[in-house]
């Protein structure tokens, strides 16, 4: 059975339609990109995803469950947005997702967080951009979760904020784990990519293996992007 299964899915604000009639099947253990202009409806299919949203039609299954209240114990989702509150301390934060989540591990997020040099001590608040972003994603990731859900997981950080988010999610993956990471900066982060997903004006406009793009178009990922959304 496939890990995520969406079916003519279509979701609408009032009149406006972000998604149209979208189908996508993922296998387990894989890494995809999901790329695409802003308003292609990235966003809106990752909150479907983590069950936050509802499709006007069709349907989205995590591992042959609708997704929803309960398919929340299987995704982990990280926003494009801070979710941490201001008030917190790191060590907060990190007995929060302990507490909420049975499937948490704190004792990696622990040592993940003194990898990063990320004192627990500190307040949220205090955090820059960079550290902030690396909190968010060691507690996301720290779930023992089926489906990883990241949005821009690289956006708004400095060049080396960026390659120490790569390191965390390559020491994170193993072949059980299936995530799917919305970006811009598709040539940071296209080498960890098995598939990509391409979306414009909320429909599928490429779902692919990433080495199979660059063979069949004989570019990288970043540069295909560039060509077909410059056009």
């Amino acid at each position: 059975m496939s890990l995520i299964q969406i079916s003519e899915v279509t979701k609408s604000y009032g009149k406006k339609k972000a998604l149209h009639d979208v189908s996508i099947t993922v296998e387990s253990g894989k890494i995809i990109g999901l790329i695409g202009n802003n308003g292609s409806g990235k966003t809106t299919l990752l909150k479907l995803l983590a069950g936050l949203l509802q499709p006007s039609s069709g349907s989205v299954t995590i591992d042959g469950t609708k997704a929803g209240v309960h398919t929340k114990q299987m995704v982990s989702f990280m926003p494009d947005t801070v979710f941490l509150e201001q008030w917190m301390y790191v060590k907060d934060a990190v007995a929060f997702y302990h507490t909420f989540y049975e499937d948490f591990d704190a004792v990696k997020a622990a040592t993940m967080l003194s990898e990063m040099k990320i004192a627990q001590e500190v307040r949220i608040s205090s955090l820059s951009k960079g550290a902030l972003e690396k909190v968010q994603l060691i507690l996301t990731l720290c779930r023992r979760a089926k489906l990883y859900v990241l949005d821009e997981p690289l956006g708004g950080v400095d060049s080396v904020a960026r390659e120490q988010i790569l390191q965390i999610l390559l020491a994170f993956y193993h072949e059980e784990r299936t995530m799917i990471v919305s970006t811009h900066l598709i040539q940071e982060i296209e080498m960890l990519f098995d598939e990509v997903i391409a979306l414009q004006d909320g429909k599928v406009l490429l779902h692919m293996n990433a080495e199979e793009l660059r063979l069949r178009h004989a570019k990288a990922v970043h540069e295909w992007f560039k060509e077909v959304f410059s056009c």
